[in-house]
């Protein structure tokens, strides 16, 4: 009927105020997130460095522990002569060039240790304030000991009538008896120093070159972050 008031099929319905009602839409459910995955803690190990006398790896030491705090890193002393050896049993090692059989080793230098003579306190070597040359060694006793890693040529030295010291150690006491003088790295000098010995520094002496070693087959990424660490990267340098 014409007056019914049903709306079937008809326009849409109008609010009280007129305008057409808007059908509500259902919220779109949100889709559950999920956590991001934790990063794999680390097993606790250790990194072995072999180290000759007189190395310093004590700078190295504190940035490897703030950035590795879950490898341990543990220095072994290794001697000169043996040090080649000693590669096949460490991470890596700081060395003194040359080394053996170089083919089968990474090697990247980190410094040259200036030579110095060390001598008695009664010595007239003393008289030189901060060096002497190889020439102020003419007549000297000039000491080689067991250990030597610097192979020092000087013209007009006296040749010791006794053995040769078994490691510098020795041959510095010796001199501080008031025999001879000893060649030796800078270092060597201090780590032995003593109050009845000087040294200065042999303006024209070999020096000593510090590397650092490890065996080409064993190239870990500790040895990559040690590495690093030496050169001064930050953490986040690549490599």
């Amino acid at each position: 009927m014409a007056g019914s008031s049903g709306n079937r099929g008809g326009a849409p319905r109008k609010s009280r105020r007129g305008a057409a009602a808007t059908p509500q839409r259902r919220p779109t459910p949100k889709k559950a997130t999920k956590p991001a995955p934790r990063a794999r803690a680390e097993e606790p190990r250790t990194f072995t460095l072999g180290v000759v006398p007189g190395a310093t790896p004590g700078k190295w030491i504190g940035v490897w522990r703030e950035r590795m705090p879950h490898v341990a890193l543990e220095l072994q002393a290794i001697t000169v002569a043996g040090q080649r050896e000693a590669l096949e049993d460490v991470h890596a090692g700081l060395v003194r060039l040359p080394v053996d059989d170089p083919d089968d080793l990474h090697v990247i230098p980190l410094y040259d240790e200036l030579p110095v003579v060390v001598m008695s306190t009664e010595s007239a070597l003393t008289a030189a304030d901060d060096e002497i040359s190889a020439a102020d060694l003419a007549g000297e006793v000039v000491i080689v000991p067991a250990d030597d890693v610097l192979a020092a040529q000087i013209p007009d030295a006296v040749s010791p009538t006794f053995a040769p010291p078994v490691d510098t150690a020795e041959a510095i006491a010796t001199v501080a008896a008031g025999v001879g003088v000893v060649i030796v790295p800078m270092s060597l000098a201090r780590a032995n120093q003593r109050r009845d010995v000087e040294y200065r520094v042999l303006a024209d002496g070999p020096v000593s070159t510090v590397a650092l070693a490890w065996r080409r087959e064993a190239t870990t990424e500790d040895v990559e972050t040690f590495i690093g660490v030496v050169r001064g990267r930050t953490a986040r340098s690549s490599r």
